[in-house]
């Protein structure tokens, strides 16, 4: 009876371990969610390695090894996670969590005075192993949430990593529970270990964040070249148009005399449209999204797109104008690809820039057809292996993080809308 009781505790504790590890990895990684295939995958493997090992009996690191390969498959399977990062994460988890309930067994059994909570298969040392899993499911859920800041999450690592080589320490120096002195070199050596893994992960972030931006910067460099080109342009149009100005004035006056009314207009629209160029400009204040607009307005109307603009825009704010970009250039790309999609006569393409005291609305509506599935609430794309869309996205979520902003997209009606919500600063400019 205890044996089978010892079986279902373990293979709880391991679905237990599991779901907190992809909950950690969607967090970390910023993933897709967690659906049920993962709760299925998780029940499957946890049950699966829990029967496997109790018979074998290989120990703790052969344990951890498998959970950590298993977490970081079904992460790249059901999350679309890169898998080397998952398997880092997953790995350093998994060793966390081992270490979190040796700590917990020798400290209880310090505390009692009863060896017997080292026993893993004794019901004392399962009630320790829950003890810390029902705290991690806890931790589980409320990760799930809600999502922490990059401060926040390497704060909260560091704080348990160190306070575990704090309590593994102590219990070196106790003498009421004797504990094998290998036992304790392995897990003192395997805390250092996991503090350097810590910071690791976060350089790593920020390294990945300063490649982002590099990147933005680069496509904001190329934006603003081709503004500067295409403007010069139609400065250089305008400076003949003026310098020919007596020649045109005469070229009318003799269209007018000779009662040519129609044809004068005709030439005055000639004369007009390099200057339309400008004035149909929409004007943010900042050059590389003023061009990206009307980049993608002049698209819209080649192909027959109605495109609707609406734009208020704070001056002399801590907007960057390549987060600027990146969020309009994915959104606006996004709605082209889905307009294309449907009948001419419904197509529409709606940008609007709403200033709310300190917050910066950006919302895009445009005509799309149903979308293809929902995955746990989130539309998902038609794209072929999702294609660029998603990476268009996480793009837009990523510079919206830098001003604590919110992503939206739903679908209702034949209109699919998304809305970023960005909070800004007043700078002085000079």
């Amino acid at each position: 009876m205890m044996e089978r009781l010892a079986l279902l505790s373990d293979a709880a504790m391991s679905w237990v371990r599991l779901a907190a590890c992809l909950i950690l990895i969607f967090r970390l990684l910023s993933t897709e969610r967690p659906g049920r295939k993962s709760a299925a995958a998780v029940l499957a493997c946890g049950t699966v390695v829990s029967v496997a090992l109790y018979f074998a009996g290989p120990g703790d690191m052969v344990r951890i090894a498998l959970e950590a390969v298993l977490a970081a498959g079904c992460a790249r399977r059901f999350q679309k996670a890169d898998f080397r990062m998952s398997l880092f994460v997953a790995a350093f988890f998994e060793i966390g969590v081992f270490l979190w309930r040796f700590l917990c067994s020798a400290w209880l059994g310090v505390l009692f005075r009863a060896p017997i909570f080292l026993a893993v298969d004794a019901w004392q040392g399962m009630l320790a192993g829950w003890i810390l899993h029902l705290l991690l499911g806890a931790g589980a859920a409320l990760l799930w949430r809600r999502k922490p800041g990059e401060k926040g999450r390497t704060r909260t690592a560091s704080v348990i990593v160190t306070a575990g080589l704090l309590a593994v320490i102590s219990l070196s120096e106790q003498k009421v529970l004797p504990i094998d002195g290998d036992m304790l070199e392995m897990w003192t050596i395997l805390s250092v270990v996991l503090m350097m893994s810590v910071q690791i992960f976060h350089m790593n972030r920020q390294y990945e964040a300063e490649r982002e931006i590099a990147r933005l910067k680069s496509q904001q460099a190329q934006l603003l070249e081709r503004d500067y080109t295409a403007l010069s342009r139609v400065y250089e149009v305008n400076a003949r148009l003026f310098h020919d100005l007596h020649n045109h004035i005469g070229a009318l006056r003799q269209l007018l005399v000779h009662q040519k009314a129609g044809e004068a207009l005709g030439y005055l629209d000639e004369l007009q449209a390099p200057v339309g160029k400008v004035s149909g400009t929409v004007w943010t204040g900042d050059e590389a999204a003023d061009y990206l607009i009307n980049t993608k307005a002049a698209e819209a109307e080649a192909e027959g797109i109605q495109y609707q603009v609406q734009v208020e825009f704070p001056r002399n704010s801590d907007l960057r104008s390549a987060d600027l970009c990146a969020i309009l250039g994915n959104l606006l790309d996004n709605a082209l690809e889905a307009v294309r999609r449907i009948s001419e006569r419904e197509r529409f393409i709606s940008l609007t820039v709403r200033r709310i005291n300190q917050m910066l609305v950006i919302k895009v509506e445009n005509s799309a057809p149903p979308p293809a599935a929902e995955e746990d609430g989130t539309l998902k794309t038609v794209k072929e292996q999702n294609g660029l869309h998603g990476w268009g996205l996480k793009s837009v979520q990523t510079a919206a993080g830098k001003y604590d902003g919110l992503v939206q997209t739903g679908y209702s009606e034949g209109v699919f809308r998304a809305v970023v919500t960005l909070s800004f600063q007043g700078v002085e400019r000079e």
